[in-house]
């Protein structure tokens, strides 16, 4: 411990005021797009075998209070993404009808959406961008999550950041109507507006 210098300190006398958080609803389409990424580079991502059934997923996402899990395969990579959409949604029935199975032994990687079929925005897009961007962004692909990814020094790409439709909600406090109608980001600004 000899190595570190102790920090200089200041006695406190006087007025002294206490940070107090940024509201979440001072978010809007036009702050920086980071502020409302999931930046799993300083929060621990919510992840899952492919193994796993669909319903411990469901109750992992609960606990959680997440609503996308990360698959990750026995090679610690990617392997695909699940969200709640896809466990709660039409997805499971129709796969219990097409297969003949039960409900109960349909796994992870029956119903997420696998490695090969999911995009990415690179971070360095995102450094760029508005909230504004990231909502027409996900309105386009007509998704509610969209991936963020770096490319660190090993050099294979990994996934930093994750964007949430729900989330992005929440911090404008405000629902985001989801028709494909309005593409541009001044549409969505003045579809908002109006409502």
């Amino acid at each position: 411990m000899n190595e570190y210098k102790s920090l200089a300190v200041k006695y406190l006398t006087g007025t002294v005021q206490v940070s107090q958080p940024i509201s979440p609803n001072q978010v809007t389409f036009k702050s920086p797009a980071i502020e409302v990424m999931t930046d799993l580079r300083t929060i621990q991502a919510a992840v899952i075998s492919p193994y796993i059934t669909m319903q411990i997923a469901n109750t992992y996402m609960m606990q959680r209070g997440v609503r996308t899990l990360l698959v990750i395969n026995d090679s610690n990579s990617l392997a695909g993404i699940i969200t709640a959409t896809d466990i709660l949604g039409e997805k499971p029935m129709r796969f219990i009808q097409e297969r003949g199975v039960k409900h109960s032994e349909i796994l992870v990687m029956d119903m997420m959406t696998p490695l090969n079929k999911l995009e990415a925005i690179p971070l360095e897009e995102v450094m760029h961008a508005r909230v504004g961007n990231i909502v027409a962004s996900l309105r386009e692909s007509d998704r509610l999550h969209a991936l963020v990814i770096d490319d660190p020094t090993i050099g294979l790409p990994r996934i930093c950041g994750i964007f949430s439709w729900t989330q992005i909600e929440k911090q404008l406090g405000t629902v985001i109507p989801q028709n494909n109608v309005a593409k541009s980001f001044a549409e969505i600004e003045s579809s908002l507006i109006a409502h």
